[in-house]
């Protein structure tokens, strides 16, 4: 087991081998999520938007520090580090939206949850093969960016100003996708590839998220959160 968790992993085009600091630009570039969620942890406290916008924020500077760990450390268990974080604060960040944005009590919210995510799943589970092989792997991110849009778009249309910094997350996460994509394309001309690219804007992704927390989630006075 432990062979196997240690076995080196070579995914993205700055890699050439299974050195330490073989991917400088990757690795550093993970302190864009580092200082969104540093930021987001300040604007936090200065909106007095309690704990759960908090956490949200400290989850963000976890996924810098889990994308590092795999970015320098490249093995089949270091992966998770980089996966985990990512899934967490999507699904953190989606009862987030239904609870203060769209003010959904905890049934509502957990039944509106769990729907959304079994037609996302569905929906990327039928993508086939060749898509996800064009794509190079990134369409297994079709569930947070739909829930950025599809909730965004609900939000927005409450007159909630929150749903617009979603949709214009959905937007800049649409620009970190292909940057992703074409990683592997771009690398017989560009050895240093674009996948640093996406760490960059989904750390502005992720402050823009950060900033409709703070700005538009503080819980409802009396109402248990």
């Amino acid at each position: 087991m432990w062979q196997t968790l240690l076995t080196p992993v070579d995914l993205y085009c700055e890699r050439t081998g299974p050195g330490l600091w073989a991917e400088p630009a990757n690795a550093l570039t993970n302190l864009a999520f580092i200082a969104a969620g540093l930021w987001g942890v300040q604007q936090v406290r200065r909106y007095k938007t309690g704990t759960f916008a908090e956490v949200l924020a400290w989850w963000v500077v976890a996924i810098g520090i889990g994308s590092t760990l795999f970015h320098t450390f490249a093995s089949k268990g270091t992966i998770w580090a980089d996966i985990l974080p990512i899934a967490g604060f999507t699904l953190a960040y989606t009862l987030f939206n239904l609870r203060r944005f769209l003010g959904m009590d905890w049934g509502k919210a957990i039944l509106v949850f769990v729907a959304f995510y079994v037609v996302a799943g569905l929906i990327t589970y039928a993508v086939p093969d060749w898509l996800r092989q064009a794509t190079n792997g990134t369409t297994s991110y079709l569930p947070p960016f739909l829930a950025l849009a599809f909730f965004g778009a609900w939000v927005a249309a409450t007159g909630n100003r929150a749903g617009w910094y979603n949709l214009t997350g959905s937007a800049i996460f649409v620009v970190s996708v292909i940057c992703r994509m074409i990683d592997p394309l771009v690398c017989p001309s560009f050895p240093l590839g674009t996948h640093f690219l996406w760490h960059v804007f989904n750390g502005l992704m992720l402050a823009v998220l950060l900033a409709a927390t703070a700005q538009f989630g503080k819980p409802k006075v009396g109402r248990r959160q």
